[in-house]
């Protein structure tokens, strides 16, 4: 695939997150992404080669495996930092700790784009932005057409699926979707609030999420666990949720039919957590769970 080449003249600029105007004196040639999904964002773009460092989490990624590590995403060190002369940091708005390295980031005057992802719309936004801000627009929007395209090819499977019974829980969902619980963690449960990148997950996989309670993750307790009745579990294995054990050998999840039933989905946390290029795969990945019917007769994939 060829990618176009920055254009290294023209001052490029966009408004982040926070309000805050960022401007370049040309297209960013140097940068650290504080945020994991975002260096994965600039290697499908086919900017890899402008990532000048990771963080000690990222070196997973192998367009990154060999590049300096500058700290953890909450708490980078200033000074490596500064001294790979970056021209631009990309982090995602989170928890104070995120802010406070912000502060002290621009203070060095390194320029610092804060974006917050909460939904498929945000996530394209975002990818308009870091398109600017890399002087790299034409691969951001073939991004972005890629990436709707396998969305609608979801959609569609899902519209078009027989109304029978070919479902998770063996329900007609077609009029009535089914309603699914997300655990981010187990014990002291934590759920997929109404302001996360799971809540559109969902959405676009043909599913509801039970839990309607605004934020990022919401906190349940066993009985508002049970009175929500969710047609299927899913939880969610990574940093959050290291070691979860499974929801069938749980004291009192048994009382739920998802649960008893085998509806019950367990699934990678940087796919489903980390708004970025694997949130499209898993849409997917849930729709074919919650609606196995769509796919059995859906000859087309959803990745190109």
């Amino acid at each position: 695939m060829l990618h176009t080449a920055p254009c290294e003249a023209a001052p490029v600029s966009c408004t982040d997150d926070t309000g805050t105007v960022i401007t370049l004196e040309a297209p960013a040639r140097r940068i650290i992404a504080l945020y994991g999904a975002f260096n994965e964002i600039l290697v499908e773009m086919g900017q890899s080669g402008r990532i000048v460092a990771r963080t000690d989490a990222d070196e997973a990624i192998p367009a990154l495996a060999g590049l300096p590590a500058i700290g953890t995403h909450m708490r980078p060190n200033p000074e490596l930092v500064a001294g790979l002369a970056p021209d631009l940091i990309l982090q995602m708005e989170g928890r104070r700790e995120a802010a406070t390295s912000v502060d002290a980031l621009r203070a060095l005057g390194i320029p610092v784009a804060v974006f917050r992802v909460a939904s498929f719309g945000d996530l394209f936004s975002v990818l308009h932005r870091m398109g600017t801000l890399t002087g790299a627009e034409q691969d951001a929007a073939a991004l972005e057409a890629r990436w709707t395209a396998r969305l609608d090819t979801v959609a569609g499977a899902i519209a078009r699926q027989p109304h029978d019974t070919g479902t998770a829980d063996g329900k007609d969902h077609t009029q009535h979707p089914p309603r699914v619980v997300f655990e981010v963690r187990y014990p002291n449960l934590l759920a997929a609030g109404a302001d996360s990148i799971v809540n559109d997950i969902i959405t676009r996989a043909g599913g509801v999420n039970a839990v309607q309670q605004p934020g990022r993750v919401v906190r349940l307790n066993e009985e508002e666990l049970l009175r929500m009745a969710p047609d299927a579990y899913v939880y969610q294995y990574g940093p959050m949720n290291p070691t979860p054990v499974a929801p069938d050998q749980r004291p009192h999840f048994t009382a739920l039919d998802a649960i008893r039933d085998g509806r019950v989905l367990k699934v990678d946390e940087h796919a489903f957590s980390r708004p970025g290029p694997r949130s499209v795969e898993a849409v997917e990945q849930l729709a074919r769970f919650l609606h196995p019917a769509a796919f059995d007769t859906n000859t087309t994939t959803a990745r190109n």
